[in-house]
């Protein structure tokens, strides 16, 4: 399965790997219905974007993350990758999709309060939202458990916590897929010109899809060389010690028509 580059669409019931349970599909509808979820997600950019020029963080960022998130899981999942974190909390084999979309969700909420060191700022914001947020779908036992799973993988998004989930590891490695230039496109346009912002202008395209010998393989095309430093600094930083080293395979192609290049491939 292949993610339109910034499509952010709710994960689709009727698409071909689509998920056998519906509580997944009832959590995202729920998600984009919740009033406050929402505002999070349009104050969170203020501190990334506007006042540090840094690339989005908003809700495009969320709804591509989130995307991705759930088509590496569905990818893995029927790559034969079997997850821990639902099934070693005695919750149903539904629930680690809905903890995934759940953290992907809320993953970047402490940008409200500072982009430095956020995910230590997710974790009490996302903890009050998931309180409200569960009671609809969850009796307190489970709601619990849903909710520490999930707590778990927000803070191990960040690259100085190791996963102890492979819930975690999705979640981690999707926040670094979203990685095209169109990210970069407001601090780009307002001047600015930091690693991270021309890097990901190098950016073309990434797509996930089954892998030749790995349940997943992530294909990037890159424009120029400064497309390395998401690649091999970002997103390897992102998959090691995620979990998933093995099941995943990366490859970055240098899609430029010069005569020079570079970079033309590289391998992860």
């Amino acid at each position: 399965m292949s993610t339109d580059d910034d499509s952010g669409r709710i994960y689709d019931p009727q698409a071909p790997h689509a998920f056998p349970d519906e509580r997944v599909n009832d959590i995202l509808r729920a998600i984009e219905e919740n009033t406050e979820i929402q505002a999070y997600l349009e104050a969170q950019n203020v501190n990334p974007v506007t006042r540090k020029r840094y690339n989005d963080h908003g809700r495009k960022h969320i709804s591509i993350v989130r995307n991705r998130a759930l088509c590496l899981y569905d990818l893995l999942k029927h790559g034969g990758v079997e997850f821990n974190g639902a099934a070693e909390q005695g919750l149903d084999e539904a629930d680690e999709a809905v903890i995934i979309a759940l953290a992907a969700t809320l993953h970047d909420i402490g940008h409200v309060v500072h982009r430095d060191e956020h995910p230590y700022y997710s974790i009490p914001l996302a903890a009050d939202l998931l309180d409200d947020f569960l009671t609809d779908f969850y009796d307190v036992p489970e709601a619990v458990r849903v909710k520490g799973e999930v707590l778990h993988a927000i803070l191990c998004h960040h690259t100085e916590e190791t996963p102890l989930t492979l819930e975690a590891g999705v979640v981690r490695i999707a926040d670094a897929l979203d990685m095209e230039h169109g990210r970069s496109r407001i601090p780009y346009e307002r001047g600015g010109r930091g690693i991270n912002t021309v890097s990901s202008q190098a950016i073309e395209r990434v797509t996930l899809k089954p892998g030749d010998g790995s349940p997943v393989l992530v294909e990037i095309e890159m424009n120029n060389a400064a497309g390395v430093y998401q690649v091999d600094n970002l997103l390897k930083a992102k998959l090691n010690d995620s979990g998933l080293e093995e099941t995943v395979r990366i490859v970055a192609l240098n899609v430029h028509d010069g005569d020079e290049q570079i970079v033309e491939r590289i391998e992860l």
